[in-house]
This record gives structure tokens, sequence and C-alpha cells, in this order.
């Protein structure tokens, strides 16, 4: 009885091992080739989002950069130019004096 009990058992663990092989079963070549290339498109879908999105942000990127250039260059100038109207007021405001000291008293 040992025996027979085996067999059953060996043909029990078969029988399950042939249902789930035919359940959990690859697909066929042209079933797997399709689902490589819907994943493929998918991919490259994927990488054309993100480089568009990639490129957009580069661009906000550079205006701003180069609105921060202009926005320095301005107050560098404006600066510039007080610093020259200063010098020209001290220069002025020094040789006025001197003649002023240079006038005898009388």
């Amino acid at each position: 009885m040992n025996e027979n009990n085996g067999w059953a058992f060996f043909l029990l663990g078969v029988g399950v091992g042939v249902g789930l092989g035919i359940v959990f079963a690859p697909r066929s070549g042209s079933e797997v080739r399709g689902l490589i290339k819907d994943k493929a498109l998918e991919g490259g879908d994927y990488i054309k989002r993100r480089t568009e999105d990639i490129r957009d942000t580069a661009g906000d990127l550079v205006d701003k950069s180069k609105s921060a250039v202009v926005r320095q260059k301005d107050q560098l100038s404006a600066a510039v130019d007080a610093g020259k109207q200063a010098y020209r007021e001290a220069i002025s405001s020094t040789a006025a004096e001197s003649q002023g000291a240079a006038e005898p008293a009388i």
C-alpha cells in the first residue's frame, strides 16, 4: 500500500505541475515581440517627454540668467555713473575752494 500512495502523490504532483505550467505558460514569440515593442515605444515617449521638460527648464534658467546679467550690468553702470558724478562734484568743489582761498580778502 505504501507503493500505491507514493505513485498517487507522484501523479498528483505531475498533474499540479502541468496545470500550473499551462496557467503560467510563457507567451508566444509574436506576443513577446509585441510586448517588447510596446515597452520600447513607451520608453521612447518617456524619454521624449523628459527631454522636452529638461529643455524647457534649461530655457527658463537661461532666460533668468540673462535677466540677472542685464540687471547687474545696469546696477554696475549706475554705480559707475554715480562715482563719476561724485568725482566731478568733489573736483569742482575743491577747485572752487582753492580759487576762493587764492582771492585776497579786502
